[in-house]
C-alpha cells in the first residue's frame, strides 16, 4: 500500500488530526474504514481488533532480500507506512526490529574491500565480518532508515538498545515503563533492538529457557509486551504463520490457533532462520509465553500485502496464540474425536484431525462409496431416511434448542430457514427416497466411439470427488445435500451456520452412524461436518485434495469465497429474479404469479425482486390492479427510475436489489426488447419470468433471454431442485461453467475416458488408421459399471 493509498483509506481521520490523538477519538470509526477494503473482521478474533497497544517484531527475513541479505527497502517503507495508519487510528505501536547486524555486514564488508589490496582479496576472498562489530556498525544505520521513513510520515521513531542483564534489574524495569509511556504519550514510536554489540552469546532456543531473559528478538518482544501490558504482540515472518511441517511442504497443514495439547505432538520444524538467530521454535516459545501472561499473539507474514493491518482488523490471518482461543481449539478437538470413537470402547487418541487430513480421508471413503453397487447405495439412502424418521422428535428438539438461542439474535428471514416446520423430516425422508429411485449416474455411458480397428473409446460419468458445501443457518439442506453426494458417490465436506448448530450435529450423526452400520468399509469419514470457521479458511487453500466449492448463502459469504481459492466454486453470488408482464398478459394470473413469486418465502434465492412492466398497462389501468393486489398480500413496492416518478413511489435503493422479505421493484418499461436489456444489466442471471398469452413473445423470450431458469406463465418459486423433479438440490448454480441451475446428482458428476484396444501403439502415426467413427449405444449400457456383482454385494 503506497503513503498515496494509506492517505485515500484514512482521509476522514486524517484531516486536521491533532499532534497528540487519543485512542478514544478514532477506534470507533478506525475499523470501520479498514473493513470497508478488507472485508469483515473474524469475530474469534475480537480482541485482536479491539488491542489499542501493540508490539510488532520485524524479523530478519523481513527487513532483508533472501539472495543477497541486502535490506528489502520497498517492503520496510510497505510496513512503516502500514504502523504509521495504525498511529494515526489511535493504536500505540511499539517496534522490535531485527536487521541490524545485516546492515553492518554490508557495510564492514566494502570497508574491507575498499582497504585491501587487490593480492589481500585473492588470497584472503571477503572474510568473515564479526557478529559484535558487524552490530555495532549496523545498529546506528537501521536506525537511520527508521528516522527517514516515520518522518516522511510526519512521525518520530526513538531507538532503545537493552541487554538481557537489564530485565533482571527491577530499575531498570520501572524505567523502561517510564520512557515507553513518555515516548508514546508524544506519539513517538519506540524502536528496541537487543544492544548485539556487547550482549553475551547466544542462547539456544529451549522450551526451558528462563523466562527472566531474552534469546533473540523474538523472546524480547514477548517480555517487552508483558512488561508493557501490551494488549497485541505481532511477530512478523517469512510465511504466513505456524505449520504443522515445513511450509513449503504441500502436505504441511496451516495452523490458524495453535493448542499446545492438540498441536505439539504434531509440528515437526523445518530449517531455522538463515539471516537472524530465531526460527520458528523461537516465535512459537515467545509466542505462548506471551499468551500465556494474557497477551493475545498473532505470528504472520511480514510480505504479505498489509499484512499488519489485516491482523490488527482482527481477520483471518496468521496464526494466533491465545489462552481462550486454544481452550476453544481443545474442546473442538476433543468433540470431534469423541464423534470419531462413538462406536468404540477404545479411548480418545490424540491424532491430527487438521482440514488437509479430513479431505483426504473424504476422498478416500468416497471411492469405497463408489465401489458399491447402484442398489446397495439406493438402499443406505432409504435406511437414513428410514433412521430420520425414528428420532424425528430428537432432531425437533434440538432445533428448537437451535431456535430458542438465536432469539432475538437472528432476523426474522434467517429464522425462518432455520425452523424445522411440522411434517419437515417426512418430506425430507421422501426427498432421500427420491432421490434413491433416480436412475443409478456413476459409470453411465454417454458416447461410444470407434477410434481405430480394434480401438473403442466409451465416455462415461463419474464422481466430481470431494465436494465442500458451504450453507447458511438452514438444517434442512443437510440431509439433503449428504443424500446426493451418496447417491453421486462424493465425498463431502459440510459447513453450517452457527445457528444450526446442535440440528447440524444431530441430522450429521444420523446419517453417518447409519453409513457405518450399513457399510463399514465406507465409514464416517465420508461425510465431515466442519465446525469452526478456521477449518473453512484452511480447506479453502486445499485445491489439490478438494475438487469443487460450493457456497450456499449470502452475497458477501460467496464473494468472499470466490476471491479467497482456487478451488473451483460452484453457486450464485445474488437472486435477483426479474417478472416482465407484456401487454398481452392476463392480468388475473400475472397478479397471482408475482403475489407468489414474493409472499410464498420472500426470503428465498428465487422470490421475485423486481417486476417489469409494459408501459401499456399503466395507461389502460391493469398496473392499478397489480399494485392493488400487491398491497392487499402485503407487498411494499418501491419505484425504479421511471415508475417512481409516474406512479410516485419511493425510490428504490437501486437498480440491483435483493430484498429478501416482502419487498419488491415496480419499473416501467417500452418493449420486451428493453426488458430483457433491464434483467440482462441488473439481473443475477439466476430465474427470469414472462407473462404473456402471445406464444410467440414467449418463445422469443426463452430463446434470447441469458438465465439460469427462464420461466414462461409460472412462478420463479419453481426454480428449486425437488420442483425439478431432481429429489433435491446443493443449491443453484448460475455459473456458466459445468451445472447451471438447479444442482441435483447430474450437477455432481464429471466424465471420463475408458479405452480399449489390442496391443496398439502410436509410432508418431504411422501405422495407424484413425476411424473416429461413432458407435451405437450397446444394451449393457443402461447397466452402469457400478452394479456389477463385482462391484459388492448388498446388505440386505
Amino acid at each position: 500500500m503506497s503513503s498515496r493509498t494509506a492517505s485515500r483509506t484514512f482521509s476522514g481521520l486524517m484531516a486536521d488530526v491533532p499532534a497528540c490523538l487519543s485512542f478514544s477519538d478514532l477506534k470507533d470509526s478506525y475499523p470501520a474504514d479498514f473493513e470497508s477494503e478488507h472485508g469483515p473482521n473474524d469475530p474469534s478474533r475480537e480482541l485482536v481488533r479491539q488491542a489499542r497497544r501493540v508490539v510488532v517484531k520485524i524479523g530478519t527475513a523481513c527487513v532483508t532480500r533472501g539472495q543477497d541479505s541486502r535490506l528489502a527497502l520497498g517492503r520496510l517503507g510497505a510496513l512503516v507506512e502500514q504502523l504509521e495508519t495504525l498511529v494515526r487510528g489511535g493504536r500505540e505501536i511499539i517496534l522490535v526490529t531485527s536487521g541490524g547486524v545485516s546492515i553492518g555486514r554490508q557495510k564492514l564488508r566494502q570497508q574491507k574491500v575498499l582497504n585491501s589490496s587487490p593480492l589481500e582479496m585473492q588470497f584472503a576472498g571477503g572474510g568473515q565480518v564479526p557478529s559484535r562489530a558487524a552490530a555495532a556498525a549496523g545498529q546506528s544505520g537501521l536506525m537511520a532508515l527508521y528516522d527517514s521513513l516515520f518522518g516522511m510520515m510526519d512521525l518520530q521513531a526513538a531507538q532503545v538498545l537493552v541487554t538481557r542483564n537489564d530485565f533482571t534489574d527491577p530499575t531498570f524495569k520501572e524505567n523502561l515503563v517510564t520512557t515507553v509511556e513518555d515516548l508514546l504519550g508524544m506519539n513517538v514510536v519506540p524502536v528496541f533492538n537487543e544492544n548485539d554489540a556487547i550482549s553475551k552469546g547466544v542462547v539456544k532456543a529451549t522450551k526451558e529457557g528462563p523466562r527472566v531473559a531474552f534469546r533473540d528478538n523474538d523472546s524480547l518482544a514477548a517480555l517487552l509486551a508483558i512488561e508493557l501490558k501490551a494488549d497485541l504482540l505481532v511477530l512478523l515472518t517469512d510465511v504466513d504463520g505456524l505449520f504443522d511441517g515445513p511450509p513449503a511442504d504441500p502436505k504441511s497443514n496451516f495452523i490458524p490457533t495453535y493448542c499446545p495439547e492438540v498441536h505439539d505432538e504434531l509440528i515437526k520444524f523445518g530449517d531455522p532462520s538463515q539471516g537472524g538467530r530465531g526460527g520458528m521454535v523461537s516465535k512459537l516459545d515467545a509466542a505462548w509465553m506471551a499468551a500465556s501472561a494474557g497477551v493475545s499473539v498473532v505470528i504472520a507474514s511480514g510480505k504479505a500485502k498489509d499484512g499488519v493491518l489485516q491482523v490488527t482488523a482482527g481477520n483471518k490471518v496468521g496464526t494466533l496464540f491465545s489462552k481462550e482461543a486454544a481452550q476453544q481449539v481443545k474442546q473442538e478437538w476433543l468433540q470431534a474425536q469423541k464423534e470419531q470413537s462413538a462406536d468404540s470402547n477404545k479411548p480418545v487418541k490424540m491424532e491430527n484431525t487438521a482440514p488437509r487430513d479430513m479431505a483426504v480421508r473424504a476422498r478416500t471413503a468416497s471411492r469405497a462409496l463408489q465401489n458399491l453397487s447402484s442398489k446397495q447405495r439406493a438402499q443406505l439412502l432409504h435406511k437414513i431416511a428410514e433412521n430420520l424418521l425414528a428420532k424425528e422428535d430428537e432432531i425437533m428438539q434440538e432445533n428448537d434448542k437451535d431456535c430458542q438461542e438465536a432469539q432475538g439474535k437472528i432476523s426474522d428471514q434467517l429464522m425462518q430457514r432455520l425452523k424445522l416446520k411440522p411434517q419437515k423430516i417426512k418430506q425430507l425422508a421422501n426427498g432421500l427416497r427420491s432421490i434413491a429411485a433416480q436412475d443409478e449416474p456413476i459409470g453411465k455411458t454417454l458416447s461410444r466411439m470407434e477410434i481405430a480397428e480394434g480401438l473403442q473409446l466409451q465416455k462415461v460419468t463419474a464422481p466430481i470427488g470431494v465436494l465442500l458445501i458451504i450453507f447458511e443457518a438452514r438444517p434442512d439442506a443437510l440431509p439433503q445435500i449428504a443424500a446426493l453426494a451418496i447417491r453421486s458417490g462424493n465425498g463431502l465436506l459440510l459447513k453450517g451456520g452457527k445457528e444450526a448448530a446442535r440440528s447440524n450435529a444431530c441430522l450429521h450423526k444420523i446419517i453417518t452412524d447409519t453409513i457405518a452400520e450399513e457399510q463399514p468399509e465406507v465409514g464416517r469419514d465420508v461425510i465431515s461436518l466442519i465446525t469452526s470457521r478456521a477449518n473453512v479458511d484452511e480447506l479453502l487453500k486445499l485445491n489439490d485434495v478438494i475438487d469443487l466449492v460450493i457456497p450456499r448463502g449470502s452475497n458477501a459469504l460467496v464473494t468472499h469465497i470466490q476471491q479467497n481459492t482456487k478451488i473451483a466454486v460452484l453457486g450464485h453470488a445474488d437472486g435477483i429474479c426479474h417478472i416482465y408482464i407484456d401487454p398481452d398478459c392476463d392480468i388475473d394470473m400475472a397478479c397471482k404469479i408475482c403475489i407468489d413469486s414474493k409472499i410464498d418465502y420472500p426470503a428465498a434465492c428465487n422470490a421475485v425482486e423486481k417486476v417489469l412492466v409494459h408501459e401499456a398497462l399503466a395507461k389502460d389501468g391493469r398496473l392499478y390492479k397489480l399494485q392493488s393486489a400487491l398491497r392487499e398480500a402485503g407487498v411494499t413496492m418501491y419505484g425504479g427510475e421511471r415508475a417512481s416518478r409516474a406512479l410516485s413511489l419511493e425510490r428504490a435503493k437501486s437498480d440491483r436489489h435483493e430484498y429478501g422479505e416482502a419487498e419488491l421493484t415496480l419499473e416501467l418499461v417500452n418493449s420486451m426488447d428493453e426488458a430483457i436489456d433491464h434483467l440482462h444489466a441488473h439481473g443475477s442471471g439466476h430465474t427470469e419470468c414472462i407473462i404473456t398469452e402471445n406464444k410467440d413473445t414467449a418463445e422469443e423470450f426463452l430463446r434470447r433471454v441469458d438465465a439460469a431458469c427462464v420461466n414462461h406463465n409460472a412462478t420463479t418459486r419453481f426454480s428449486d431442485g425437488f420442483r425439478f423433479g431432481l429429489g433435491a438440490e446443493v443449491g443453484i448454480s448460475t455459473s456458466r461453467i459445468h451445472a447451471r441451475g438447479p444442482v441435483g446428482v447430474e450437477g455432481l458428476l464429471t466424465t471420463r475416458f475408458l479405452l480399449r484396444g489390442h496391443g496398439q501403439t502410436v509410432e508418431k502415426d504411422a501405422h495407424i488408421q484413425y476411424t473416429h467413427k461413432p458407435l451405437p449405444l450397446k444394451e449393457e449400457d443402461k447397466a452402469p459399471l457400478a452394479s456389477t456383482e463385482s462391484a459388492g454385494q448388498s446388505t440386505q
